[in-house]
């Protein structure tokens, strides 16, 4: 008979610490939040120092009965909820059901932390309980109360002033706002021209290049040469002179390995390396703390996910040094443990980094185990955890400058003498250039070289790129907004409130994104603000430290807002919808402005009702006229359901064919036939997958018997089987990193083979 009882969160992980702890102690799981604030009004009381209702959450109250119920015939209660505010908070919750229910009267309930799965880990935080740590439970509960009071009156006034079913957040807006901010740099980017000028040559079998940096005594700057017509004069002074090498430059270069992993760089890399959505980056990384079994048992692969912290445990990082020392030359190895400072804004909890438990643990040991994703993510947290405390790469670099006539040509080259940490793992770097690891021949001053060409290269100025997962969850670490645990529920919210799509694997904003965010920035700027967001958050972290009590820092923010929320009810849906055009009515020559609608925007008159004059956006006045006047009839075809004509139309995703007796007929289909790939539905085997396009734009690939089999890939179908798994089609799949691949579309596979290299691979391989 059990007299203990352990509180887990997750079920999974129950059924781990159940195999640690033996028969003295039953294990439940509490599911994640057993309560929440109630879901209206009045949920936060400002005028009683902000008093919060609670309720059960439906869903998890069969849980809660079942803990109750064990903790009736236990001695011992332990919290053991995940080790940071919100596991806190949720110990603190448990405890406040219990002590309502009079069920720990003679019993103690203590929490328990531990970062890892193992049983010594485990055991040793059994044997060192502590109480709930009420600061961490004040910091957790301010952050809900403010998530609350600001969805619970932004949102309706959203409802008001644009449209129903909208939503604004405390750190979803601000996150809105670095998207919606990009594309306007984007938009107001003015392209600008400017030429670069190459001297190829050879010494023996090695070919080279250098680049022109300085003409006549001047050093050139990336407009210096901004026209063909400025190129062709500076060849002209080049042209038929002598090369000579002038003067060459010889360094010793080191790179270090970079820090491991915390919850945010860990979702950078595996957006940038894997693929992975942050969403899904977090959810396998959930398990892989959580434990499996690996032929010897279950635990856990890998430290607590929801982390800030780079650093490593001196247990660990001595297990790392060992291993380093068994497996590789001494020269890898570097004198002393490498140690690491923390970038991060608000650096939360004093986690260590996310680590495996074990670097013993190899990923080809616990490959047969794990699914493709657990194996891709284990493996590079396992590699970039050893390379850590690996010694740095060396290189050798060399500058040769070479001048012809009046300019200076610059050639440089690198080579690597020592591979060090880059022999386990290299960290990918956002929208990055190459870096020029070129091999220079053997020069020496004074040498002549011959001239092979002289040229200009044209280039334009570039606008910045748009953000992906990986560069917004950087952003959003920079300016301190949210915390990183929270990255992947901010970037989920955007995308299902429909305020951004993924073009490409970066972010757009929609009519809708756009509309709310220059609600919020003009109306609510302060709360949009990014020192703003970042400020709050450093307040929270103070109240989860004791430094700062919470009444005083909800009461300083509910006054601003209240007060400016009351200020915003008297504005107009136009004023914050509609835009004016500085263009008249074709129809009525009123002036039209642009509106917004269930469809997004679109042209309208302002004489509406009277005048129903409207157009979409980017289209002129003479091709909505052009598209007014009579319907396209289908020639020598009729309505297959009724026998009536057939026209091409004009709908919300572009033109189609339709029957001119809606609506009393229905009958649609498409204006282009779409492609039949011929390869065969690998679900149904009946239909065969044609190529459609998504309701923005995005070519996919689907069953032509739709809806009757609903299978459908991103990718053009091949008909060839997987040799891996078996699956009757692969598909082609590009990308910059990895070039042109055939793959298996289906998940848990995993199987890709390399059909081209990557763009400018090529001549590399050559």
């Amino acid at each position: 008979m059990p007299t203990s009882l352990l509180i887990v969160e997750s079920p999974s992980k129950a059924k781990t610490l159940k195999k640690y702890l033996g028969p003295d102690f039953e294990v439940l799981a509490s599911y994640g939040h057993v309560r929440d604030l109630v879901p209206k009004n009045g949920a936060v009381d400002p005028e009683k120092d902000f008093a919060m209702k609670y309720q059960l959450i439906a869903r998890n109250s069969k849980h809660v009965d079942a803990i109750v119920e064990a903790v009736a015939k236990v001695d011992h209660v332990y919290l053991a909820t995940d080790p940071d505010r919100e596991g806190e908070a949720i110990s603190w919750h448990l405890v406040e059901i219990l002590n309502k229910k009079k069920l720990l009267k003679d019993k103690t309930a203590q929490r328990v932390v531990f970062h890892e799965i193992t049983k010594n880990a485990v055991l040793e935080a059994i044997q060192n309980p502590r109480d709930i740590a009420q600061d961490l439970v004040d910091a957790q509960q301010t952050r809900r109360a403010l998530d609350y009071l600001v969805g619970f009156n932004l949102s309706p006034l959203l409802w008001k002033k644009i449209r129903r079913g909208l939503s604004a957040g405390r750190v979803q807006s601000p996150a809105l706002r670095l998207i919606c901010e990009r594309e306007n740099e984007i938009k107001a980017f003015v392209q600008q021209e400017y030429w670069s000028l190459h001297l190829d040559s050879h010494k023996s079998r090695t070919k080279f290049s250098a680049r022109l940096t300085t003409l006549d005594g001047k050093k050139l700057d990336q407009f210096d040469i901004a026209t063909e017509a400025d190129q062709n004069a500076a060849l002209a002074k080049l042209a038929g002179q002598p090369a000579t090498v002038a003067h060459i430059e010889k360094k010793k270069k080191s790179r270090s390995p970079a820090a491991p992993f915390t919850t945010s760089t860990l979702q950078q890399e595996a957006v940038r390396k894997l693929g992975m959505t942050t969403d899904r980056t977090m959810r396998t990384a959930q398990q892989l703390y959580e434990g499996m079994d690996t032929g010897h048992g279950t635990v856990g692969l890998i430290t607590y996910m929801r982390t800030d912290s780079v650093a490593l445990a001196n247990e660990a990082i001595e297990e790392i040094r060992g291993y380093i020392g068994d497996k590789f030359d001494a020269d890898f190895l570097p004198k002393n443990p490498v140690a690491y400072k923390n970038k991060s804004k608000n650096a939360q909890e004093a986690h260590e980094a996310i680590r495996p438990t074990s670097i013993l643990r190899t990923p080809e040991s616990v490959k047969p185990f794990l699914t493709t994703d657990q194996f891709k993510l284990y493996d590079m947290i396992w590699k970039r955890t050893l390379a850590c405390q690996m010694a740095p790469a060396k290189f050798d670099t060399t500058s040769v400058d070479i001048h012809v006539g009046p300019g200076v040509f610059r050639a440089s080259g690198q080579v690597q003498t020592f591979a060090g940490f880059l022999a386990v793992y290299e960290e990918d770097v956002d929208d990055a250039e190459d870096e020029d690891n070129a091999k220079l021949p053997l020069l020496t001053e004074g040498e002549e070289l011959p001239v092979d060409k002289l040229y200009g290269e044209q280039h334009f100025t570039q606008p910045p790129p748009r953000f992906s997962e990986a560069s917004l969850v950087k952003a959003l670490e920079e300016f301190g907004i949210g915390r990183p645990s929270t990255y992947a529920s901010i970037i989920s919210t955007l995308k299902d409130r429909e305020y951004v799509i993924l073009d490409k694997k970066r972010f757009l904003p929609t009519d809708t994104g756009d509309i709310v965010n220059k609600f919020l920035t003009e109306h609510f700027a302060q709360y949009v603000d990014y020192n703003f967001t970042a400020k709050l958050e450093n307040q929270l972290d103070e109240i989860a430290s004791g430094s700062r009590q919470w009444v005083p820092v909800m009461d300083s923010f509910w006054k601003g807002f209240s007060k400016q929320i009351a200020e915003k009810e008297g504005i107009s849906r136009a004023e914050v919808t509609t835009e004016s055009l500085d263009e008249a009515c074709p129809k009525c020559s009123k002036p039209l402005s642009i509106k917004f609608g269930k469809r997004g925007r679109f042209i309208a008159c302002t004489g509406y009702p009277d005048c129903d004059y409207t157009r979409n956006i980017g289209e002129t006045a003479e091709q909505a006229a052009a598209e007014a006047e009579a319907p396209t009839v289908i020639e020598d075809r009729t309505c297959p359901d009724c026998g009536g004509e057939l026209h091409i139309k004009k709908g919300r995703y572009g033109k189609f064919i339709g029957c001119a007796n809606y609506p009393k007929c229905k009958h649609i289909e498409p204006l282009e036939k779409p492609r039949d790939t011929g390869v065969e539905c690998p679900e149904c085997k009946a239909g065969h997958l044609i190529e459609r396009k998504s309701r923005y734009g995005k070519l996919f690939y689907s069953c032509n018997t739709y809806p009757k089999c609903k299978y459908a890939t991103w990718n053009p179908p091949v008909a060839e089987k997987c040799p891996q798994c078996g699956w009757p089609i692969l598909t082609i799949k590009v990308t910059k990193r990895r070039g042109t691949e055939k793959v298996c579309p289906q998940k848990e596979c995993g199987y890709a083979e390399q059909i081209a290299p990557p763009e400018g691979k090529e001549a590399e391989s050559a």
